[in-house]
């Protein structure tokens, strides 16, 4: 089978779709696989998402958040360098809610808070000035079970495969938050490898004929900087995503 994987290199220049659009914000629909822009990590990298919406818009955009670069979903950016402090300001203030949604192993029923602090993560060549004594840092997320499911196909000492589908609400934005706090609770979310299953990854690439994280920015609300409106953006779930709610029968599922 050949195999889709999200974490190769994007060589065709994409074209994002654009979710929302005034004179003071853009966003778009960041697919799996795409950096938001360049770090010391992409040296193979050809196309960056802050330069994509800034051929796309035709003028300087600036990045308001971070979404990992196996993240698909909602990205904002500013159009100016006001609204950008402002927006800044609400993000800082946790003023801008985030929902997410995650595929995970296993069956995460209910619903609950995981408050479980978080040491910051660092990288070994961007970080390495950084110390690494801190404490850990304070992190909470708000999940919900949306639905579960369960595959009739033995794997490892398991006589079947288990799924669920999560919400997440993170309170606070610590890098890695949802994978890590998922991953704590024994529930990892699917594709993610570095704090996922290495038996259920590459049965999920095999069954599925992709590799990716199974982790989407579904929605941001705010209220918006300048009009004072209230301002919802939603990304849909794209064709991977379909195919593993049709696999799974959630394709009734009101999300």
């Amino acid at each position: 089978m050949n195999i889709e994987n999200a974490g190769a290199v994007i060589l065709e220049k994409p074209v994002l779709n654009i979710l929302y659009q005034d004179e003071y914000i853009v966003a778009v629909d960041k697919p799996a696989g795409l950096f938001v822009h360049r770090s010391f990590m992409d040296k193979d990298e050809i196309y960056f998402a802050l330069q994509l919406v800034r051929d796309q818009v035709g003028q300087y955009v600036y990045p308001l958040h971070r979404l990992d670069r196996p993240t698909s979903g909602v990205l904002l950016f500013a159009l100016t360098q006001d609204v950008a402090r402002l927006m800044g300001q609400a993000f800082s203030e946790r003023n801008v809610q985030k929902t997410y949604y995650a595929l995970t192993r296993g069956h995460l029923l209910d619903n609950g808070i995981i408050d479980y602090a978080l040491k910051e993560k660092l990288d070994d060549l961007g970080d390495k000035n950084v110390s690494r004594d801190k404490e850990p840092q304070s992190a909470q997320t708000h999940y919900q079970s949306v639905a579960t499911a369960t595959l009739p196909v033995p794997l490892g000492k398991y006589s079947s495969v288990r799924y669920s589908l999560i919400k997440c609400l993170p309170h606070t934005g610590r890098r890695h938050q949802i994978r890590r706090h998922l991953a704590h609770l024994r529930h990892p979310i699917i594709g993610d490898i570095n704090y996922g299953d290495n038996k259920q990854n590459p049965f999920f690439g095999e069954h599925f004929g992709f590799k990716r994280l199974m982790l989407i920015a579904k929605e941001l609300s705010f209220v918006h900087p300048i009009t004072e409106q209230k301002v919802t953006i939603t990304a849909e779930f794209d064709t991977q995503w379909h195919a593993v709610f049709n696999e799974l029968k959630w394709q009734a599922l009101d999300i």
